[in-house]
C-alpha cells in the first residue's frame, strides 16, 4: 500500500523518481544525520558574531548550500516520544519552517544550511526519502507567544524526551540565547524567566553591558546609548545626560562590574538622594574608578553622609569632585570625619556649596589632623571670621597638604592676621588662592609677615582685593626681606599698582629673576589741571575787589594818558600783588585771581593790544574785556543747548 500511495504521488507531479527498496532507506538517512549533526557541532564552535551597535544577530553564517536548485527535503518536524511515524500519536509542534517566517534574515533550515555537501555526487532525484500519507501542520509563529516555554518547541529536545536523533543538546542553550537576544531587539518586556535564561545562557560580562540593560528594564527608563557606547572607555564623561535617580540606579549595576571605567565623570545630572546613594553603593565594590565628579547634583546633607562613610572606606579613590551639591554646616560634620579618617583621597573639591563660619570651625581642626589630602578646594563659600581663622589654623598645622584654594570667601582682616600667621610656621604649603576675599592694604602687609619668612610658598594669589597699589607693595617689600623666598608666580588680577610699585617690582626681579607677576594694569596718570585763561584770572580779581573797569584801568596809568604800556601794565599787576599781600594770608593769594606767570602776562597784553601799537589804551581795555565775557556766555548757551531733550516727534 505504501508504495502504491507513492507512485500515486511520483505520478500526479509527473516526475520520474527511481525506487528504492524500503529496507534500503535507512543507509542514506542515517548518512545524511552524520554529515548534518559534524556540521553543526561545527557551527556552535563559532563564535556569535556582534553588530556594530553591540547587539546579538539573530542568525548563523552563511554556509555552503548544495550547488543544485532543488532543495533537500527535509525530514519530518515532529518528534515524539514514540515511533516518528506519522499516525502513531504523535504531538503537534511549531515547525522550524515557522520560525523561519518570522525571521526573514534566516532563510533555510539548519538541514538546508548545513545539509550535504558539494562533495555528494547524486542528485535530489536521486536521495531516496519515506513516503508520506499527510504533510504535518505548519502552526503560525506570530500566533505564538515568545515568552511561553511550552508554547514555543524547537523540537531541540533531549533525545530521552523526544529529541530529534543527530541533533546536539548544545544548540539548546543556543537556540534559547536566540529567543533571549530576540526579545531585546523587538522591545518586549523580559520575565523573569527570559532574566533567568540570560543569566544561565551568558557569560560572566565585565564591561556590565548586561547588568545596565537588566537594570534599566527593572527601573523602567531608556538605556542611554553614549553610556553602551563608551562604557569599556577609562574616561568615562556622562555629564549633562539628565539622568536623575533612576537613571543612575541602572547605571550603577552595571558599574560595579565594570573594570575599564577609570574617571567617572557624573557632573549636572541631577541624581538626588537616592542616585546619590546608588553612587555610593556602587563604589563599595568597584575598585577600579580613581577620579570622580558628582558636581551639581543636588544630593544634599543625607548623601552627605552616605559619602563620608564612602570615601573612608573606599580605597581606591584619588580624587574627588563634589563642588554645587547644597552642602551646609550641618553636611560639614561627616565631610569633616571623611577628611579626617581618609588615607587614600589626594584631591578634594567641596567649593561652591553653602558651606558658613560654623562649617569652617568644624573643618579646621580635621584639615590639620589629614594625613593623606595634597589638594583642598573650599572656594565659593562663605566661611568668615572665626571659621575663617580655623581653616587658617589647620593649615598651620598640617604636614602633607601642598594646594589650597580658599577664594570668594572674604576672610577679611581677620582671616588676614590668621594666614600670615600659618605661613609662618607651615612649611609644606605650595599654592595659596585668597582671591575677593575682602583683603584690604592692612591685611595685605599682615600676609606678607608671613612671606618674609616661608621658604615654600610657591604661587600666591591675592587678586580682585580691595588691597589697591599699597597692598602689592607690602608683598613685594615682604619678598625682599626673605633672601629664601620661593614664590615664582604673584596674581594681583584687576589691582591697579603704580609707578611706586613698578620700581620695588623690579628690585623683586633682581632678587628672584624667574618670578612672574599679573596684574590689573598702571594707574591711568593724573590729568593736569585745565590752563585758567588769564583774562578770567583778571575779571575775578575785579570781582572780588569791587573795582570798576575804569578803577582797575587807573591803577596803571599813573600819567593819566589814558594808555599803559607794556612795562606800566607789569609794575601794576605786581604792585597788585604786593598789595593784596599786605591784606590776605600767602595761602589765600592763590584764589584772588591776580596771580598770573610771565607767559600768562604776555597772552593777556597781546590779547587786550588789539590794534598792535604796543600800548593799551582804556578802550581797547573795555572792548576785550566786554568780548570776553560776550564769548564765555555763547560757550555756556552751546553747552546748555546740547543738553537739551529733543522734542518726541510722532
Amino acid at each position: 500500500m505504501e508504495q502504491e500511495s507513492s507512485e500515486k504521488e511520483n505520478t500526479n507531479t509527473g516526475k520520474a523518481v527511481k525506487r528504492w527498496p524500503i529496507e534500503s532507506q535507512e543507509e542514506p538517512i542515517s548518512v545524511i544525520r552524520e554529515e548534518t549533526e559534524e556540521e553543526l557541532k561545527a557551527a556552535t564552535d563559532q563564535v556569535r558574531p556582534v553588530t556594530s551597535k553591540g547587539r546579538l544577530q539573530t542568525h548563523f553564517p552563511q554556509q555552503s548550500r548544495p550547488s543544485s536548485s532543488k532543495k533537500l527535503p527535509r525530514p519530518g518536524s515532529t518528534r515524539s516520544t514514540g515511533s516518528s511515524r506519522p499516525g502513531t500519536g504523535s504531538r503537534k509542534t511549531v515547525s522550524r519552517a515557522s520560525s523561519r517566517k518570522s525571521r526573514p534574515e534566516s532563510s533555510g533550515s539548519r538541514l538546508e544550511r548545513f545539509g550535504p555537501s558539494s562533495d555528494h555526487s547524486e542528485s535530489d532525484d536521486e536521495i531516496p526519502h519515506k513516503p508520506r500519507e499527510h504533510l504535518p501542520e505548519i502552526a503560525d509563529f506570530t500566533t505564538v507567544d515568545i515568552n511561553d516555554e511550552k508554547a514555543f518547541d524547537t523540537d531541540l529536545e533531549d533525545k530521552g524526551a523526544g529529541a530529534a536523533p543527530g541533533v546536539s543538546i548544545d544548540l539548546v542553550a543556543d537556540f534559547q540565547y536566540l529567543r533571549t537576544a530576540y526579545a531585546i531587539d523587538t522591545n518586549l518586556k523580559f520575565s523573569d524567566n527570559l532574566f533567568a535564561a540570560l543569566k544561565t545562557t551568558t557569560a560572566y560580562d565585565p564591561t556590565g553591558r548586561t547588568a545596565y540593560i537588566e537594570g534599566c528594564k527593572k527601573v523602567g527608563v531608556v538605556p542611554a546609548s553614549y553610556f553602551l557606547r563608551h562604557m569599556n572607555d577609562p574616561h568615562l564623561s556622562m555629564k549633562h545626560h539628565g539622568l536623575g535617580s533612576q537613571g543612575m540606579r541602572a547605571i550603577a549595576m552595571s558599574l560595579v562590574s565594570n573594570t575599564s571605567v577609570l574617571t567617572l565623570d557624573l557632573s549636572d545630572n541631577w541624581l538626588g538622594h537616592p542616585g546619590g546613594h546608588a553612587v555610593c553603593e556602587m563604589l563599595r565594590d568597584n575598585c577600579f574608578i580613581t577620579h570622580l565628579d558628582l558636581s551639581d547634583n543636588k544630593f544634599g546633607l543625607q548623601t552627605a553622609e552616605s559619602l563620608s562613610q564612602t570615601l573612608q572606606q573606599n580605597s581606591t579613590l584619588t580624587h574627588v569632585t563634589l563642588s554645587g551639591n547644597d552642602f551646609d554646616d550641618k553636611a560639614a560634620v561627616h565631610f569633616s570625619d571623611a577628611i579626617m579618617n581618609t588615607t587614600k583621597l589626594e584631591y578634594l573639591n567641596l567649593s561652591h556649596n553653602l558651606f558658613g563660619e560654623n562649617a569652617g570651625i568644624i573643618l579646621g581642626p580635621a584639615i590639620a589632623d589629614n594625613s593623606s589630602l595634597k589638594e583642598l578646594d573650599l572656594s565659593w563659600n562663605s566661611i568668615r571670621r572665626k571659621g575663617a581663622v580655623a581653616i587658617a589654623q589647620g593649615i598651620k598645622n598640617n604636614v602633607y597638604m601642598k594646594k589650597i584654594n580658599l577664594a570668594w570667601n572674604g576672610f577679611g582682616l581677620e582671616g588676614s592676621i590668621a594666614f600670615g600667621d600659618a605661613l609662618k610656621g607651615n612649611q609644606v604649603l605650595e599654592e595659596l588662592d585668597l582671591t575677593n576675599n575682602r583683603i584690604t592694604s592692612e591685611g595685605a602687609v599682615l600676609i606678607g609677615k608671613g612671606v618674609s619668612v616661608n621658604e615654600t610658598l610657591t604661587t600666591i594669589r591675592l587678586g580682585r582685593n580691595p588691597m589697591q597699589t599699597a597692598g602689592c607693595y607690602g608683598i613685594c617689600a615682604a619678598i625682599l626681606r626673605n633672601p629664601n623666598c620661593a614664590l615664582k608666580e604673584l596674581d594681583f588680577k584687576d589691582i591697579l599698582v603704580n609707578k611706586d610699585f613698578d620700581d620695588i617690582f623690579k628690585q623683586v626681579q633682581e632678587q628672584v629673576p624667574d618670578i612672574k607677576m599679573r596684574h590689573g594694569g598702571m594707574e591711568p596718570p593724573k590729568k593736569p589741571r585745565a590752563r585758567i585763561h588769564p583774562m578770567v584770572k583778571l575779571t575775578n580779581y575785579i570781582e572780588k575787589n569791587n573795582l570798576r573797569l575804569v578803577d582797575f584801568f587807573n591803577k596803571f596809568d599813573k600819567d593819566g594818558s589814558m594808555s599803559v604800556t607794556y612795562e606800566e601794565f607789569q609794575q601794576g599787576i605786581e604792585c597788585a600783588k604786593t598789595a593784596l599781600q599786605k591784606l590776605v594770608k600767602s595761602e589765600a593769594l592763590k584764589d584772588t585771581g591776580i596771580k598770573l606767570t610771565q607767559e600768562e602776562v604776555q597772552i593777556l597784553l597781546s590779547e587786550l593790544d588789539s590794534d598792535g601799537d604796543g600800548e593799551i589804551n582804556f578802550s581797547e581795555m573795555v572792548s576785550g574785556h566786554t568780548g570776553f565775557q560776550e564769548s564765555q556766555q555763547e560757550n555756556i548757551n552751546v553747552i546748555l543747548t546740547a543738553t537739551q531733550p529733543r522734542p518726541v516727534t510722532t
